[in-house]
């Protein structure tokens, strides 16, 4: 079976035909977005860091790879296998657009969730 492909954007984007299955993956609701104008098909927050792990975050408090590794660490539950499992069933071999509200995906928790949804279940 073919996996699906994953695409990264703002949830402040416009949504687009071809955005597949739209999940957001922060774990608080986006400031100025109304939920019924979001067109969310999920709200993963089973996926996302904890709210101690995200507030020693965005205070500054742990570096890149140290937030990097705990969150990693959270990934590591039944909860969080469960959660993916249920996404990647839902997705099947279509596009999933990760949908956040943070201004730098690429240093964020983002990259460690594509790495786990793409892993070996």
């Amino acid at each position: 079976m073919a996996e699906p492909t994953f695409t990264v954007r703002r949830v402040y984007d416009p949504a687009r035909p071809d955005d597949g299955l739209r999940v957001l993956v922060d774990r608080l609701w986006p400031r100025g977005i109304r939920k019924e104008d979001a067109l969310l098909d999920d709200w993963a927050k089973d996926l996302t860091p904890s709210g101690d792990l995200r507030r020693a975050w965005h205070a500054g408090g742990l570096a890149e790879d140290v937030f990097r590794a705990r969150y990693r660490d959270e990934l590591d539950t039944e909860e969080a296998r469960a959660a993916r499992a249920g996404l990647l069933a839902r997705a099947g071999d279509g596009r999933v657009t990760l949908l956040t509200a943070v201004r730098d995906p690429d240093h964020s928790h983002v990259p460690v969730l594509l790495d786990f949804l793409r892993e070996s279940p």
